[in-house]
């Protein structure tokens, strides 16, 4: 059985060894390796094989990224350096040296975005009949349909704000575009400044204007104006009697990495509302502004705002570029990637039938290639067969409209004991969290707010049947969340199972989480922070242990990041004693591979592709008789000490077969979307060696979609 008692006493017990490893050149900065991710996703923009709104999509991903990273991240950075931490991450960079470190590689980096925003998607988008135009270059009847636009829709909302010696400088919110307006007085009254916010939260950032079908297109020509520039060129209605000198667009972003003290919070819930509120209200960390905004101007909002003038980033228009998503939403399924029908595996096909295919095998769903819905049938079906007895369940993040909380809300209605574990403090789904945890808790559902410290990342969800022959848990444990809308764009796997161990465990996991149960150790599944880490730990060292006697060492992890000190100088131990390591790390990784004599058996890779490679998979030879872990955690301290997460093992055969010879396989071999870090920190493309045909792991799974249910690779 693969649970945690066979590895106790495998930890290392030779202190040396860990020593001679723990040298800051081995490890990569946190922070950098992650703008070196959010640069392969500005390359997939970049990159002509993607039909034109991915590669705007991409764009937009990356100015997203990019906001967060600001908010939370560098926020974070500069509140250490406010507080004098002296503590350095495992490269050794203090707080200050990193803040340096990420200006000097963002500002080449958003010069490339502006870039190629300019130089190739304006102009592609444009030649595809989607224009979005200078105000300009517009024509007098596209003008008055503006002007009578901002008149009548418009200006009734605007509030222009004055700042001088009579008037304070405005809140500028978060995020948001604002407009810093220079008007003179004829009158002799001298310059003025004031504020106009771009009101983007009611209207579309991108102005339509009414076209019409241009000769021989099957589409409609769309032309589009940025709502600034409306807004810009007829700042007059504004200022009746001043000349509006210039007015330059620049944007704000704030700290918004809510720090809740738990202990001393009587209401969770109300504390993580005020801290959402908090949010808006965070101190500034960077401010980007237009080129040719004038000198005097930086220098009266950074002294307003009390931001240096190296947290100025200086950007062409348009700012908040991930506001571009809106393009991608535009009914042009030819500049978008070819839709697809996800697969159901056969013996969930009939809703009915889902817990008698369930208990005959464990069934694996691979999301997006399959579909959600079996899992949504699967709570459906609980809610209304009049066997179930009870459902529990963790939500993290749910989205909006969730069918998975409609289910539990039948279930309750229908008289079925539910319990769901929300976690309030899913970053930027609190409010969301929060609204969904009121809603369960007026049906009469017992909502759990996480656990006092911790977060609650574990995927997990139970269903306790009556049967014949008593009482049957059926479980699904899965590597992401129970959110129907990201399983069509994240890559995740989810098991269910009547596997009465994994139910015992679960049902042991759930009584920990919502009472005062202590579970010294599961009989099957990881769980942190009791012991995953130790448990990962352990099971390098065994593979350490077989190579030198046998030399067959071989350990494969996918994960999104790899961040933990103790876990990446276990790897640096087994490369020392020739195992092979094989990393496949969408995101974060501060391991550096290449490294002669210390990391030279390690291979790292990563995958930005289609979809947002999200899957946990832990793979160990163990002598042939390999071990399978799937699951909610990544290698990085906060999931492994801060947090609730659930690694469980794959014993079915059938599954396990499907991982190791088809899943894992397949995403090693693609060499259209992989990149491979070097010792640098620095990524390069694969690329087809001679001989080699091409794989790109995502296109042959869709091609080849459900395949691992019959465990070969075709049909």
């Amino acid at each position: 059985m693969a649970g945690p008692s066979p590895m106790k006493g495998m930890v290392p017990r030779d202190r040396e060894r860990c020593d001679l490893l723990e040298d800051p050149g081995l490890f990569i900065n946190r922070e950098l390796s992650w703008i070196e991710f959010n640069r392969r996703v500005l390359e997939e923009a970049a990159d002509c094989s993607h039909p034109l709104l991915e590669r705007v999509k991409f764009l937009s991903i990356f100015a997203n990224n990019l906001d967060e990273f600001f908010m939370i991240r560098v926020s974070g950075l500069h509140r250490q350096v406010e507080q004098g931490v002296l503590e350095a991450p495992p490269d050794g960079m203090s707080p200050s040296r990193q803040l340096r470190a990420i200006h000097r590689a963002l500002r080449p980096l958003i010069g490339e975005q502006m870039a190629l925003w300019k130089e190739a998607l304006l102009p592609a988008l444009e030649a595809s009949g989607i224009s979005i135009l200078q105000y300009g270059e517009l024509g007098g009847e596209d003008r008055d349909s503006l002007e009578r636009f901002f008149r009548q829709e418009i200006f009734p909302v605007l509030t222009p704000l004055a700042f001088d010696r009579s008037h304070p400088f405005p809140f500028i919110s978060n995020l948001s575009i604002s407009l810093a307006v220079q008007v003179e007085d004829p009158g002799g009254g001298g310059e003025r400044f004031a504020r106009v916010k771009v009101p983007t939260h009611l209207f579309p950032r991108l102005v339509r204007i009414p076209g019409h079908d241009a000769p021989g297109s099957l589409h409609d020509d769309v032309r589009l104006v940025f709502l600034e520039d409306v807004i810009c060129a007829n700042l007059g209605h504004l200022f009746p009697g001043l000349e509006v000198v210039a007015a330059y667009p620049f944007r704000v972003t704030r700290d918004a990495d809510m720090e809740i003290e738990e202990d001393e919070a009587s209401d969770l819930l109300t504390a993580v509302e005020e801290g959402v509120e908090m949010r808006r209200t965070g101190s500034p960390v960077r401010i980007e502004v237009v080129p040719g905004m004038p000198g005097k101007i930086c220098a009266l909002l950074g002294r307003k705002l009390g931001v240096p003038q190296h947290m100025f980033y200086t950007q062409e228009a348009p700012l908040g570029m991930a506001d571009l998503m809106q393009v991608c939403s535009l009914d042009r399924p030819d500049l978008k990637d070819t839709p697809f029908i996800p697969s159901v595996p056969p013996p969930l096909e009939r809703e009915d039938g889902i817990f008698r295919s369930i208990r005959k095998k464990d069934i694996m769903l691979f999301h997006p290639y399959e579909s959600f819905s079996p899992v949504v049938a699967f709570l459906r079906q609980a809610a209304r067969d009049p066997q179930v007895l009870a459902i529990k369940i963790t939500l993290y993040r749910v989205g909006a409209q969730s069918p998975v909380v409609k289910a539990l809300l039948e279930a309750r209605e229908r008289g079925k004991a539910v319990a769901a574990l929300i976690e309030l403090k899913a970053r930027f789904d609190e409010e969301n969290n929060i609204g969904w945890a009121r809603a369960l808790e007026r049906a009469g559902v017992h909502v759990v707010y996480g656990v006092m410290g911790l977060k609650v990342h574990a995927k997990v969800c139970m269903v306790v049947r009556r049967e014949k022959d008593g009482i049957t848990r059926y479980v699904h444990l899965g590597t992401g969340n129970y959110n129907a809308s990201s399983s069509r764009i994240y890559t995740d796997i989810g098991v269910l199972s009547a596997d009465p161990v994994l139910g015992e465990d679960v049902s042991d996991l759930f009584n920990s989480l919502t009472g005062y149960t202590r579970i010294p150790s599961y009989r099957s599944l990881l769980v942190a922070p009791q012991s995953i880490r130790s448990e990962i730990l352990a099971r390098i060292e065994r593979e350490i242990a077989r190579h030198r006697e046998h030399g067959d060492g071989r350990i494969i992890f996918k994960m999104n990041a790899l961040v933990d000190r103790e876990c990446i100088m276990a790897l640096y131990r087994a490369s020392k004693a020739g195992v092979t390591v094989i990393l496949q790390v969408r995101g974060i990784c501060c391991l550096r591979p290449g490294i002669p004599g210390t990391s030279d058996r390690v291979t790292v890779t990563s995958m930005v592709g289609r979809f947002l490679e999200h899957a946990r998979i832990y793979y160990f030879r163990n002598g042939g008789n390999e071990e399978v872990f799937l699951g909610s955690a990544d290698l990085m301290p906060r999931n492994l000490d801060r947090r609730v997460e659930v690694l469980f093992p794959v014993r079915d055969p059938d599954l396990h077969r499907a991982i190791v010879d088809i899943i894992l396989p397949v995403h090693l071999r693609d060499n259209e979307k992989t990149r491979k870090l070097l010792a640098d920190g620095s990524y390069v493309r694969v690329g087809r060696q001679e001989g080699e045909t091409v794989c790109n792991a995502q296109e042959w799974f869709i091609a080849h979609r459900g395949c691992w249910q019959y465990g070969k690779e075709t049909r």
